[in-house]
Protein backbone atom coordinates (compact mmCIF):
# COMPACT_ATOMS: atom_id res chain seq x y z
CA UNK A 1 0.00 0.00 0.00
CA UNK A 2 2.75 2.55 0.91
CA UNK A 3 4.56 1.46 -2.27
CA UNK A 4 0.91 1.95 -4.52
CA UNK A 5 0.95 5.57 -2.84
CA UNK A 6 4.45 6.47 -3.38
CA UNK A 7 4.45 5.18 -7.08
CA UNK A 8 1.18 7.36 -7.69
CA UNK A 9 2.67 10.35 -6.65
CA UNK A 10 5.93 10.17 -8.45
CA UNK A 11 3.40 9.63 -11.62
CA UNK A 12 1.98 13.00 -10.75
CA UNK A 13 4.90 14.87 -9.99
CA UNK A 14 6.96 13.12 -12.93
CA UNK A 15 9.61 11.04 -10.97
CA UNK A 16 10.22 7.28 -11.42
CA UNK A 17 9.54 5.76 -7.74
CA UNK A 18 11.75 2.35 -6.89
CA UNK A 19 11.26 0.71 -3.70
CA UNK A 20 12.78 -1.32 -1.77
CA UNK A 21 12.95 -2.88 1.59
CA UNK A 22 14.99 -5.42 4.14
CA UNK A 23 13.31 -8.96 4.32
CA UNK A 24 11.51 -7.89 7.58
CA UNK A 25 10.89 -5.31 10.00
CA UNK A 26 13.62 -6.30 12.52
CA UNK A 27 16.73 -4.59 13.90
CA UNK A 28 18.56 -8.47 12.87
CA UNK A 29 18.08 -7.04 8.85
CA UNK A 30 19.64 -3.26 9.70
CA UNK A 31 22.63 -4.45 7.44
CA UNK A 32 20.40 -4.99 4.87
CA UNK A 33 18.46 -1.93 4.43
CA UNK A 34 21.72 -0.19 4.87
CA UNK A 35 23.19 -1.81 1.60
CA UNK A 36 19.95 -1.00 -0.04
CA UNK A 37 20.50 2.63 1.12
CA UNK A 38 23.83 2.94 0.01
CA UNK A 39 23.23 1.62 -3.14
CA UNK A 40 20.33 4.40 -4.11
CA UNK A 41 22.94 7.01 -2.89
CA UNK A 42 25.36 5.42 -5.52
CA UNK A 43 22.84 5.72 -8.10
CA UNK A 44 23.70 9.14 -10.03
CA UNK A 45 19.70 8.82 -11.04
CA UNK A 46 18.56 9.20 -7.48
CA UNK A 47 17.27 13.04 -6.61
CA UNK A 48 15.40 11.89 -3.33
CA UNK A 49 15.09 9.33 -0.73
CA UNK A 50 12.22 8.50 1.75
CA UNK A 51 13.37 6.46 4.16
CA UNK A 52 11.93 4.36 7.27
CA UNK A 53 14.76 2.77 9.13
CA UNK A 54 14.19 -0.30 11.13
CA UNK A 55 17.01 0.33 13.58
CA UNK A 56 20.11 2.48 13.95
CA UNK A 57 23.35 3.05 12.17
CA UNK A 58 21.94 5.23 9.33
CA UNK A 59 24.53 8.30 10.62
CA UNK A 60 26.96 7.99 7.77
CA UNK A 61 23.96 7.76 5.04
CA UNK A 62 22.90 10.69 6.41
CA UNK A 63 25.88 12.92 5.76
CA UNK A 64 26.44 11.10 2.09
CA UNK A 65 23.41 12.27 1.63
CA UNK A 66 23.83 16.01 3.24
CA UNK A 67 27.11 15.87 1.13
CA UNK A 68 25.49 14.66 -2.41
CA UNK A 69 22.48 17.15 -1.65
CA UNK A 70 19.90 14.54 -1.97
CA UNK A 71 16.78 15.59 0.10
CA UNK A 72 15.90 12.69 2.54
CA UNK A 73 11.65 12.05 4.02
CA UNK A 74 11.46 10.23 6.69
CA UNK A 75 8.53 7.88 6.58
CA UNK A 76 6.43 5.58 8.56
CA UNK A 77 9.62 5.19 11.48
CA UNK A 78 11.51 7.93 12.62
CA UNK A 79 15.31 8.81 12.01
CA UNK A 80 15.92 10.43 15.66
CA UNK A 81 18.16 7.94 17.05
CA UNK A 82 20.23 8.22 14.11
CA UNK A 83 20.46 11.84 13.32
CA UNK A 84 22.08 11.72 17.27
CA UNK A 85 25.37 11.89 15.39
CA UNK A 86 24.70 13.91 12.56
CA UNK A 87 25.61 17.60 12.64
CA UNK A 88 22.21 19.30 12.84
CA UNK A 89 23.53 22.25 10.47
CA UNK A 90 24.78 19.16 7.96
CA UNK A 91 20.88 17.14 8.33
CA UNK A 92 19.29 15.99 4.98
CA UNK A 93 16.03 15.52 6.19
CA UNK A 94 13.14 17.83 5.32
CA UNK A 95 10.22 16.45 6.98
CA UNK A 96 8.52 13.28 7.99
CA UNK A 97 5.43 11.50 7.13
CA UNK A 98 4.28 9.10 9.66
CA UNK A 99 0.77 7.63 11.04
CA UNK A 100 0.39 9.57 14.64
CA UNK A 101 1.40 6.27 16.65
CA UNK A 102 1.15 8.05 19.68
CA UNK A 103 -2.22 9.11 18.68
CA UNK A 104 -3.25 6.07 16.94
CA UNK A 105 -2.24 3.87 19.98
CA UNK A 106 -4.23 5.72 22.24
CA UNK A 107 -7.29 5.44 19.75
CA UNK A 108 -7.01 1.60 20.34
CA UNK A 109 -6.61 2.16 24.52
CA UNK A 110 -9.89 3.87 24.50
CA UNK A 111 -11.65 1.33 22.38
CA UNK A 112 -10.78 -0.99 24.10
CA UNK A 113 -10.91 0.21 27.95
CA UNK A 114 -14.36 0.88 26.64
CA UNK A 115 -14.95 -1.74 25.70
CA UNK A 116 -13.65 -3.36 28.76
CA UNK A 117 -15.61 -1.08 30.67
CA UNK A 118 -19.22 -1.80 28.98
CA UNK A 119 -18.30 -5.81 29.53
CA UNK A 120 -17.50 -5.30 33.01
CA UNK A 121 -14.01 -6.66 32.76
CA UNK A 122 -12.49 -3.82 34.80
CA UNK A 123 -13.85 -2.77 37.95
CA UNK A 124 -12.61 -0.38 40.64
CA UNK A 125 -12.22 -3.38 43.43
CA UNK A 126 -9.35 -5.37 42.29
CA UNK A 127 -6.13 -4.20 40.24
CA UNK A 128 -6.53 -5.03 36.33
CA UNK A 129 -2.96 -6.59 34.72
CA UNK A 130 -2.35 -5.62 31.28
CA UNK A 131 1.03 -6.81 28.78
CA UNK A 132 2.00 -4.81 26.31
CA UNK A 133 4.54 -6.48 23.86
CA UNK A 134 6.69 -3.16 22.17
CA UNK A 135 8.10 -4.87 18.76
CA UNK A 136 11.56 -2.87 19.01
CA UNK A 137 13.08 0.45 20.02
CA UNK A 138 12.62 2.11 17.14
CA UNK A 139 10.61 5.98 17.74
CA UNK A 140 7.72 3.45 15.95
CA UNK A 141 7.71 1.15 18.86
CA UNK A 142 8.04 4.02 21.54
CA UNK A 143 5.38 5.93 20.62
CA UNK A 144 2.83 3.25 20.34
CA UNK A 145 3.83 1.45 23.68
CA UNK A 146 3.91 4.75 25.21
CA UNK A 147 0.08 6.71 23.62
CA UNK A 148 -1.00 2.93 24.51
CA UNK A 149 0.36 3.03 28.20
CA UNK A 150 -0.63 6.47 28.64
CA UNK A 151 -4.30 6.51 27.75
CA UNK A 152 -5.15 3.33 29.22
CA UNK A 153 -3.57 4.50 32.63
CA UNK A 154 -5.37 8.06 32.02
CA UNK A 155 -8.49 6.54 31.65
CA UNK A 156 -8.35 4.12 34.52
CA UNK A 157 -7.29 6.58 36.90
CA UNK A 158 -10.44 8.61 36.11
CA UNK A 159 -12.57 5.70 37.06
CA UNK A 160 -10.66 5.19 40.21
CA UNK A 161 -8.79 1.93 38.64
CA UNK A 162 -5.63 0.29 39.44
CA UNK A 163 -3.28 -0.59 36.59
CA UNK A 164 -0.64 -2.91 36.76
CA UNK A 165 0.95 -2.25 33.25
CA UNK A 166 3.52 -5.75 32.41
CA UNK A 167 5.79 -3.98 29.61
CA UNK A 168 7.90 -6.29 27.04
CA UNK A 169 10.36 -5.16 24.73
CA UNK A 170 11.61 -7.26 21.99
CA UNK A 171 12.65 -7.89 18.43
CA UNK A 172 11.45 -10.48 16.23
CA UNK A 173 14.68 -12.41 16.68
CA UNK A 174 14.25 -15.98 17.18
CA UNK A 175 10.57 -15.91 18.91
CA UNK A 176 10.85 -13.28 20.92
CA UNK A 177 7.67 -12.02 20.83
CA UNK A 178 6.34 -16.11 21.26
CA UNK A 179 8.58 -15.92 24.06
CA UNK A 180 6.89 -12.83 25.54
CA UNK A 181 3.36 -13.41 25.40
CA UNK A 182 4.08 -16.68 27.08
CA UNK A 183 5.71 -14.76 30.08
CA UNK A 184 2.75 -12.34 30.34
CA UNK A 185 0.11 -15.25 30.46
CA UNK A 186 2.76 -17.13 33.00
CA UNK A 187 2.43 -13.56 34.77
CA UNK A 188 -1.40 -13.39 35.23
CA UNK A 189 -2.57 -10.37 32.86
CA UNK A 190 -5.79 -10.23 31.53
CA UNK A 191 -5.58 -8.11 28.28
CA UNK A 192 -2.66 -7.82 26.19
CA UNK A 193 -1.70 -5.08 23.46
CA UNK A 194 0.54 -5.68 20.45
CA UNK A 195 1.99 -3.44 18.70
CA UNK A 196 2.67 -4.19 15.26
CA UNK A 197 2.03 -6.50 12.53
CA UNK A 198 5.09 -8.64 13.37
CA UNK A 199 3.50 -9.28 16.66
CA UNK A 200 0.41 -10.26 15.92
CA UNK A 201 1.92 -13.01 13.53
CA UNK A 202 4.06 -15.05 16.04
CA UNK A 203 1.49 -14.57 18.53
CA UNK A 204 -1.09 -15.37 16.54
CA UNK A 205 0.18 -18.63 16.04
CA UNK A 206 1.17 -19.09 19.82
CA UNK A 207 -2.41 -18.59 20.87
CA UNK A 208 -4.07 -20.65 18.16
CA UNK A 209 -1.58 -23.94 19.23
CA UNK A 210 -2.50 -23.02 22.49
CA UNK A 211 -5.96 -21.49 22.65
CA UNK A 212 -7.20 -22.97 25.67
CA UNK A 213 -3.71 -21.43 28.05
CA UNK A 214 -4.67 -18.12 26.78
CA UNK A 215 -8.57 -17.65 26.28
CA UNK A 216 -8.98 -15.87 29.12
CA UNK A 217 -6.80 -13.08 28.07
CA UNK A 218 -8.48 -10.39 25.37
CA UNK A 219 -6.27 -9.08 22.64
CA UNK A 220 -5.75 -5.97 20.76
CA UNK A 221 -3.49 -4.83 18.28
CA UNK A 222 -2.41 -2.61 15.71
CA UNK A 223 -2.13 -2.99 11.80
CA UNK A 224 -4.11 -4.98 9.09
CA UNK A 225 -2.46 -7.67 7.59
CA UNK A 226 -3.86 -11.47 6.99
CA UNK A 227 -2.93 -13.27 10.00
CA UNK A 228 -4.59 -10.47 11.91
CA UNK A 229 -7.52 -10.11 9.40
CA UNK A 230 -8.01 -13.84 10.44
CA UNK A 231 -7.66 -13.61 14.06
CA UNK A 232 -10.36 -11.03 13.90
CA UNK A 233 -12.85 -12.39 11.82
CA UNK A 234 -11.88 -15.91 13.75
CA UNK A 235 -14.29 -18.13 12.04
CA UNK A 236 -14.37 -21.39 13.66
CA UNK A 237 -13.25 -20.13 17.12
CA UNK A 238 -10.06 -20.62 16.19
CA UNK A 239 -8.63 -17.98 18.40
CA UNK A 240 -8.94 -16.20 21.80
CA UNK A 241 -10.60 -13.07 21.15
CA UNK A 242 -8.92 -10.04 19.23
CA UNK A 243 -11.04 -6.98 20.45
CA UNK A 244 -10.25 -4.82 18.05
CA UNK A 245 -7.02 -2.86 15.89
CA UNK A 246 -6.07 -0.03 14.46
CA UNK A 247 -4.73 0.37 10.50
CA UNK A 248 -2.56 2.61 9.40
CA UNK A 249 -3.69 4.68 5.77
CA UNK A 250 -0.56 3.16 4.28
CA UNK A 251 -1.66 4.31 1.20
CA UNK A 252 -1.79 8.22 1.97
CA UNK A 253 2.07 7.36 3.64
CA UNK A 254 3.87 6.88 0.50
CA UNK A 255 1.90 9.35 -1.15
CA UNK A 256 2.73 12.27 0.88
CA UNK A 257 6.11 11.16 0.95
CA UNK A 258 6.80 11.09 -2.72
CA UNK A 259 4.84 14.27 -2.56
CA UNK A 260 7.28 16.15 -0.25
CA UNK A 261 10.37 15.17 -1.40
CA UNK A 262 8.81 16.07 -5.02
CA UNK A 263 7.79 19.52 -3.72
CA UNK A 264 11.31 19.99 -2.06
CA UNK A 265 12.84 19.37 -5.65
CA UNK A 266 10.44 21.88 -7.50
CA UNK A 267 11.18 24.31 -4.31
CA UNK A 268 7.42 24.89 -3.47
CA UNK A 269 6.33 24.91 0.08
CA UNK A 270 5.09 21.99 1.77
CA UNK A 271 4.51 20.99 5.42
CA UNK A 272 6.92 19.16 7.14
CA UNK A 273 5.83 17.24 9.69
CA UNK A 274 2.53 15.21 8.28
CA UNK A 275 0.87 13.13 10.65
CA UNK A 276 -2.03 10.76 9.13
CA UNK A 277 -4.72 9.21 11.09
CA UNK A 278 -5.21 5.97 12.01
CA UNK A 279 -8.84 4.24 12.50
CA UNK A 280 -10.18 1.28 14.69
CA UNK A 281 -11.53 -1.32 13.08
CA UNK A 282 -13.35 -4.69 14.80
Amino acid sequence: AVRAGAVDAGAKYGYEVTFAGPTAESETYVPEQREKLQSALNSKFTKAIVLATIGQGFADELITAYNKNIPIVEFDSGLYANRADVDPSKDPTIGKVATDNRAAAALVAENFYNYLKTNNKISADKTFKIGVIQHDSSATGIDRAGGFEEKFKALAQADGITVDINHQTKTNNDGEYKAAVQALQVAGVEAIFMSNEGVVNEVSAEVADNKAKYENILFCGFDCGTNQYNWIKNDGGKYPTLVGSVAQDSYSIGYQAVEMAAKKLAGESFEKNVGIAGQWYT
